[in-house]
Formats: C-alpha cells, structure tokens, sequence
C-alpha cells in the first residue's frame, strides 16, 4: 500500500463510518516508532505507521485510522479531541475505534526480557525494584534515609 492509497481508505472511512469528508493528507511516516498513527492539531494531516499494516494487517490499520479521525472530527468541529475527554471516548465507541492500539510482535519480545535490580535498606530493610542501575553512593533509601546495597540483578522472561 503507498501514500495514495492510504488516502484514499482514510476518505472512505470518514465517509462510511463518520458520514463528514477527510479534507487534509494522509501518509506513511516511517520515522513513527511507538505509535500507530497520529493527528497533528496544526496541519490537521494524519500520519500513520507502516509497521502496523506490514505486521498486524489491514484490520489494525483500520482500527487506527478510525482513532486518528476521531481526533480530527472532533477538533474540527471544535469539541472534546483529546484521550480523556467524553466526547473522544463516546465517539470511539460510537464507531467501534480502538482506544489503543495492539503492540508489535517485535515490541512484545523485547519487552519479553527484563532485566531487574534489587536494592536493600541496610536499616530499614525496605527493597526496591529498578530497571535502571543506580548509583549508591548518591541516593539513599526514601523511607529512613538508610544505604542502600545491590541485592541481585534478574532477568525476567
């Protein structure tokens, strides 16, 4: 699929589940990573990521152009566009759109392996749970102020 033919699937959409027309551009952006697709508020273009239709198909692209023209109706007509409002989340549901949008497989296997650090209290005994190292010599315990030690490191599967 290329730019043009997203385009014209985010038109047909806007106008079979929406009844208003897309007037702005849709593309491929490919340097989106953490996201399937976004509304940008000054252009009022709509940018969705390749990935997401290469790996999940046609259905999860679907699901994101139906989220990302939520936001654009509703910022349109100068409602509520963002994620917490109601007019947002009534609209979603309205159309059947995905709140979120599913994990890549490739997502779900780095996140798969993680790596975890302990770290004790001398005094108080209180453990913590880090994914990043830290340094001991500079922080102390948030509770008693006591020293912390590094109790072991774990990767979880």
């Amino acid at each position: 699929m290329n730019d043009q033919e997203l385009h014209n699937l985010v038109v047909m959409i806007s106008d079979k589940y929406f009844h208003k027309p897309f007037r702005h551009k849709a593309f491929f952006n490919p340097r989106l990573r953490t996201t399937g697709g976004r509304y940008m508020l000054s252009s009022h273009n709509i940018e969705i990521n390749k990935k997401y239709f290469e790996q999940l198909g046609e259905a999860e692209l679907i699901g994101i152009i139906k989220h990302e023209l939520c936001h654009y109706h509703l910022h349109i007509e100068g409602n509520g566009y963002k994620h917490r409002d109601k007019d947002f989340r009534d609209l979603l549901k309205k159309v059947d759109a995905p709140r979120f949008c599913s994990a890549l497989p490739e997502e779900k296997k780095r996140r798969a392996k993680q790596k975890f650090i302990f770290y004790q209290c001398s005094s108080c005994k209180l453990t913590y749970r880090r994914k990043r190292s830290i340094n001991t010599s500079k922080y102390v315990c948030g509770k008693c102020r006591g020293k912390l030690i590094k109790v072991k490191e774990m990767t979880v599967e």
